[in-house]
């Protein structure tokens, strides 16, 4: 078992534990291994749904919970799920509406399915899937902010981001944060012994309650001015270096 102050380690994969290229470094991955042989707990924490995480758990050879789609799942290990939150699918045709009132570039994950702009469904196929998360993206501030307001007057939604172009709409309360609380649950800990790590607005709400609140050094300067500290950049490894400043000590 760990001996130190943290228990475990929660990590975004886009701009934090990936490379540009979306690939994991050699470092990160070392310093992964060397937490868990140390009886830290590492975890994906992630906007991605399942299906675009499992590679990096079997490269990795996590067999620990995983929070996906920005808490709308949390799975007690890969292939058991442990809590679901849904969209209503009312929510997703009001949420379509918008995305095409404003032109912009959408994406919507069911379970076990992506659907978008070019790929979306008719309004019988709708009902019959259970949806996670809905997100926009445009260039245009302005359309961005307006989408914002209209969503955020609806008092439903949890509204995030993981780029600053992006919007990303869960369920009222179903945040990272959440979603890293019971992954703490179903193992006997408190948030004060995690180390949350991300570099965008979908990270605010784990960073803000975890014990070590971590930015990335490419993170959104938003998401710096909250974190307890910075590190370095994705580039240059910063998950491994956060891991061994503070969870191997």
């Amino acid at each position: 078992m760990a001996t130190g102050k943290y228990k475990l380690v929660a990590l975004d994969l886009d701009g934090t534990l990936l490379l540009e290229d979306k690939t994991i470094s050699e470092e990160n991955k070392a310093a992964i291994q060397e937490a868990q042989a140390a009886g830290v707990t590492v975890i994906f924490s992630t906007g991605r749904g399942i299906q675009n995480v499992r590679d990096y758990l079997e490269e990795l050879g996590l067999r620990s919970p995983i929070v996906t789609v920005n808490g709308g799942e949390v799975w007690k290990e890969p292939g058991v799920l442990h809590q679901r939150h849904t969209l209503e699918v009312e929510l997703i045709r009001r949420l379509h509406v918008l995305a095409v009132q404003y032109d912009t570039w959408f994406w919507a994950y069911s379970v076990g399915g992506i659907y978008n702009k070019e790929h979306w469904l008719d309004d019988s196929e709708l009902d019959a899937k259970q949806w996670l998360k809905f997100g926009y993206f445009t260039e245009e501030a302005e359309s961005l902010a307006a989408i914002r307001k209209e969503l955020e007057s609806w008092g439903v939604l949890e509204i995030t981001n993981s780029h600053p172009f992006n919007l990303e709409v869960n369920p009222k309360g179903v945040t990272k944060a959440s979603g890293v609380r019971e992954v703490c649950e179903m193992l006997g800990l408190e948030m004060s012994q995690v180390i949350a790590m991300g570099d965008s607005l979908n990270d605010e709400s784990m960073i803000r309650e975890a014990g070590l609140g971590v930015a990335m050094g490419n993170a959104q300067e938003e998401v710096k001015a909250f974190a307890d500290t910075v590190t370095v950049t994705n580039e240059e490894h910063g998950v491994a270096r956060i891991i061994r400043e503070y969870a191997l000590v």
